[in-house]
C-alpha cells in the first residue's frame, strides 16, 4: 500500500509552461536568462546568532507535520490531497463499515452470552459465543486502529499542503517594474528561500559563490528575506580563481520579497508551530514542483545542493524533474 500511495504522489506535478505562461513574463530579466538556458525548475534554526565558521546543518521540518484546523483548509489543498491520494476515502469507508458490523456482531454476542449465562440449559455455548464477542471486539479495535491512522496522515498531508499553498501565494519582485508570486516559478526554478539578518544573508551570498554555475545549471534562485530590516548590499566582485563572473551571481541572487509583512508572517508561524526562536536564521529549499524539499540551521548547504540536483538541461533535461528529492 506505501508504494502505491508513493507512485500516486507524482500525479500532482505542475503543469509544463506554456507560451501563454511565457508571454506574461517575457519582460522579466529572470524569466528571459532561464529560458535561455532551457531551464525548468529542516526550517528550524538554532537560537545562536550566525557564525561565519558554521557551515550548515539539517533537521526534519517538524512544522509541516502539525495538523492545522479544517476552517484554515482551502478547498484546493482538499482537491490536491484527493489527488495525492485517492484511495484514501475509500480506505476509510471500509474502515467505518467494518466497524460497525463488527460492533454490530459484538452487540448480538454480548445479547446471546448474557442469555447463555442465565440459563443453565445453555451454559455449552458460553465459549463459542465468548469466542465470537472476541473476534468481534478485536476487529473493532483493529480497524478503528487503522481509520484513526488513516485519518492522522489525512491531516498531516491537508497541513503540508495548506502551508505550500500559502507559500505559493508570497509575492516575489524580479526588477523595479515586475513583480509576480511565488508560484509562478513553479516548473521554471528550484528556489532557495535565505531568512535572517543581514550578516547571516551576507555571508550566505559569500559561502555560495564557489558553486554559482554548478547551482545556475540546477535552476537553483536564491530568495534572500533580511529578518533585522536592513538591506543587505551584495558586493559582486570578479573571481578569477572561480571563473565566476558577475552577470551569472546577480542572476542566482535577483528575486527579492514583496510584501514583507507577509513574508514575515508566514515565516513566524513556521517557526512558532517549530518551537524555535523568531530570530533565528533558516534557509528553506523548494523542489522543482514548488514543494518543500528540505530546509536547516544555519546557511544553506550549497555544495550538497549542486551534488544532488539534476541539471535542468542537457540529455537529462524532463528526465530526471521528480528527483529533487522527497517531500518534506
Amino acid at each position: 500500500m506505501a508504494s502505491a500511495v508513493a507512485a500516486l504522489f507524482n500525479i500532482a506535478r505542475p503543469p509544463n509552461i506554456t507560451p501563454t505562461h511565457i508571454n506574461k513574463f517575457h519582460n522579466s530579466k529572470i524569466c528571459t536568462q532561464i529560458l535561455n538556458q532551457k531551464s525548468k525548475f529542516v526550517l528550524f534554526p538554532s537560537t545562536n546568532p550566525p557564525n561565519p565558521k558554521l557551515a550548515f546543518s539539517t533537521i526534519t521540518c517538524s512544522a509541516t507535520d502539525k495538523p492545522t484546523s479544517s476552517s484554515e483548509i482551502s478547498s484546493t489543498a482538499r482537491i490536491r490531497s484527493e489527488v495525492l491520494t485517492p484511495f484514501r476515502s475509500v480506505r476509510m469507508f471500509f474502515y467505518i463499515a467494518f466497524m460497525a458490523s463488527a460492533g454490530l456482531g459484538g452487540l448480538i454476542a454480548t445479547t446471546q452470552l448474557i442469555g447463555s449465562l442465565t440459563n443453565p440449559s445453555r451454559a455449552a455455548e458460553v465459549t463459542e459465543i465468548s469466542k465470537g464477542l472476541a473476534i468481534d471486539l478485536g476487529a473493532v479495535l483493529v480497524f478503528a486502529f487503522l481509520y484513526s491512522r488513516e485519518n492522522n496522515a489525512k491531516n498531516l498531508q491537508l497541513a503540508r499542503l495548506s502551508r505550500e499553498e500559502s507559500l505559493s501565494n508570497l509575492k516575489l519582485r524580479v526588477d523595479e517594474k515586475r513583480v509576480i508570486p511565488l508560484s509562478s516559478l513553479r516548473g521554471i526554478a528550484r528556489l532557495v528561500i535565505c531568512a535572517g539578518p543581514e550578516s547571516y544573508l551576507t555571508e550566505s551570498f559569500r559561502l555560495s559563490q564557489p558553486f554559482t554555475e554548478g547551482l545556475l545549471e540546477r535552476g537553483v534562485l536564491v530568495v534572500p528575506f533580511c529578518s533585522d530590516g536592513n538591506v543587505p548590499s551584495f558586493e559582486f566582485e570578479e573571481s578569477n580563481e572561480n571563473e565566476v563572473t558577475i552577470p551569472n551571481r546577480k542572476r542566482l541572487w535577483q528575486l527579492r520579497t514583496f510584501d514583507v509583512s507577509a513574508w514575515s508572517e508566514w515565516l513566524d508561524e513556521q517557526k512558532k508551530m517549530a518551537n524555535v526562536s523568531p530570530d533565528s536564521p533558516v534557509y528553506l529549499s523548494l523542489r522543482l514542483d514548488g514543494r518543500v524539499r528540505g530546509s536547516g540551521v544555519g546557511y544553506p548547504p550549497w555544495n550538497a545542493f549542486v551534488a544532488q540536483l539534476p541539471p535542468v538541461k542537457g540529455l537529462w533535461s524532463g528526465l530526471l524533474d521528480g528527483m529533487d528529492g522527497r517531500v518534506l
